[in-house]
């Protein structure tokens, strides 16, 4: 049975047993990995010292994990803490976002897909919440993190040239977006109204400059839309998407 060792992100995990979790990492070098931690619960010397006392939600650690072909569980036999993420946990918007950014990968990548840039992406946008305390800071930061997420999935939206006639784009008051055909248009039927305001935005998004003087609304018209764009591509909404599009 092939043995792997890396970094992982736990974004989603439940109890198997009174000792044991089934546990969903997202690992740099072997994408998202499902599996189980026998024993991880247990407060035995041996136990805490392979596991740290258990997995949590929205922690990063060194795992140890062996994959059976047989099974679509790989079995997780040791768990390093080395980040704990605590601060979240005690803030509700902040855990709500950091929530979505967990749900949102699980939805997106396959598993066994390896995606290091979005484990690097979730990693750093975590690191970010934590000394994010204002809504504007927090917003810019899920800005950059729904769209490193959708370029590295292969799903960046086409802003520059119009997605059905292939011409560019160009200045306009009003735009709008295809969710099929992945970006914008200047077709209006059946498609999303967009402000040029929010276009701007996304265009410097794209070309990574710096949003610390970027409008409020605006960064959250950016938010939602990239979220509905998101919800549209999985044909379904995740729980904690309502936060993002009520709250953004």
């Amino acid at each position: 049975m092939p043995r792997l060792k890396d970094q992982a992100l736990c974004i989603r995990h439940l109890d198997w047993s009174e000792t044991s979790q089934v546990v969903v990492l997202l690992t740099p070098r072997y994408g998202k990995l499902r599996g189980l931690a026998k024993g991880s619960k247990r407060l035995s010397p041996s136990a805490v010292a392979r596991f740290s006392g258990g997995i949590e939600l929205l922690t990063l650690g060194q795992v140890v994990a062996t994959v059976r072909p047989t099974s679509e569980l790989a079995n997780v036999t040791e768990w390093d803490l080395q980040h704990d993420f605590l601060p979240l946990r005690q803030d509700l918007t902040r855990q709500r976002l950091a929530l979505y950014a967990a749900d949102l990968g699980h939805a997106m990548l396959a598993d066994h897909d390896p995606h290091p840039e979005t484990f690097h992406v979730t990693h750093l946008f975590l690191e970010e919440l934590i000394g994010a305390k204002h809504h504007a800071t927090q917003a810019r930061c899920l800005l950059h993190f729904q769209w490193a997420l959708l370029q590295d999935t292969g799903f960046r939206p086409q802003l520059d040239t119009d997605v059905h006639t292939g011409n560019a784009i160009g200045l306009h008051a009003r735009y709008w977006f295809d969710p099929r055909a992945g970006g914008l248009t200047l077709q209006q039927a059946g498609n999303w109204a967009v402000r040029h305001e929010t276009v701007e935005l996304l265009q410097d998004v794209a070309t990574g400059q710096n949003l610390d003087q970027a409008d409020t609304a605006a960064v959250g018209r950016a938010n939602r839309l990239l979220c509905v764009y998101a919800r549209s591509l999985l044909d379904r909404e995740l729980s904690t998407m309502r936060f993002v599009l009520d709250h953004s």
